[in-house]
C-alpha cells in the first residue's frame, strides 16, 4: 500500500511504527479468514490487562510458539507442549491465557463444524457487513458495545475463555467489523468504500 505525506492517522496509532502499520495495513480492515480470525482471537485474549503493543512486538513468537495459529494443531496440544508454551520467555506466558487458547481452538473447530466457518458465524451478528462509525475524536470511541456484549455471550455459552465485551469489540475492530477509525484518519473513508 502507498500512502502520502502529511496524512491524519487515528491519534493511538503514532507512538510506534509496529502500530502505524498495524493501523495503517490492518485495523478495521474485514477479515473473513478463519485462520487470521482465529489469530486475533488469540491475540486478543492474550492482550488482556497488557497493552496491544505488547502483543504486536510478540506476533511473530506468538505465530511461531502457536503453529502460526493452525487451529486443529492447537486443540491438539499435549501437557509437554503446554509447558513449553509456559516456559516460552518470547511469548506471554500466562498458563489460564495458554489453556484459553486451547479451549478457544477447539470451540472454534466446534463453530466451524456447526455453521461451515468462524467466518461466517461471526459476521452473521453484523449481517456480513461492516459497522461505520463516524467518531470525530477518540474519546468517542468505546470500549464495548451492547453488541460485543451479546456476541461475548454467545462465545462463552460456546465454551470460549478470555472473549469478555471489551476484547470482543476490539477483536470486532481489528478484523473489520467495525471501521472505529476517527473520520479525520485517511483509512476511514479508504474502508468505508470497500466492500
Amino acid at each position: 500500500m502507498t500512502i502520502p505525506q502529511n496524512i491524519t492517522r487515528c491519534a493511538w496509532s503514532v507512538s510506534d511504527p509496529r502500530y502505524i502499520q498495524y493501523h495503517d495495513e490492518e485495523w478495521g480492515v474485514p477479515l473473513h479468514d478463519d485462520q487470521k480470525l482465529f489469530e486475533f482471537l488469540a491475540l486478543e485474549g492474550m492482550q488482556a490487562g497488557l497493552s496491544w503493543i505488547t502483543i504486536l512486538r510478540k506476533r511473530e513468537n506468538f505465530r511461531a510458539a502457536f503453529d502460526n495459529f493452525n487451529v486443529t494443531k492447537i486443540a491438539r496440544y499435549n501437557e509437554r507442549k503446554i509447558e513449553s508454551l509456559v516456559q516460552d520467555a518470547g511469548i506471554i506466558r500466562n498458563r489460564q491465557k495458554i489453556l484459553a487458547t486451547l479451549d478457544n481452538a477447539r470451540a472454534f473447530l466446534e463453530v466451524q463444524d456447526e455453521f461451515g466457518s468462524f467466518d461466517k458465524y461471526i459476521w452473521g451478528f453484523v449481517h456480513d457487513k461492516p459497522i461505520r462509525n463516524a467518531w470525530t475524536t477518540l474519546s468517542e470511541v468505546p470500549a464495548k458495545t451492547p453488541l460485543s456484549e451479546t456476541i461475548s455471550k454467545d462465545l462463552s455459552k460456546r465454551g470460549f475463555r478470555f472473549v469478555g465485551p471489551t476484547i470482543v469489540y476490539a477483536h470486532m475492530q481489528a478484523t473489520g467489523m467495525v471501521n472505529d477509525h476517527v473520520i479525520s484518519c485517511f483509512r476511514h473513508q479508504a474502508l468505508a468504500q470497500r466492500r
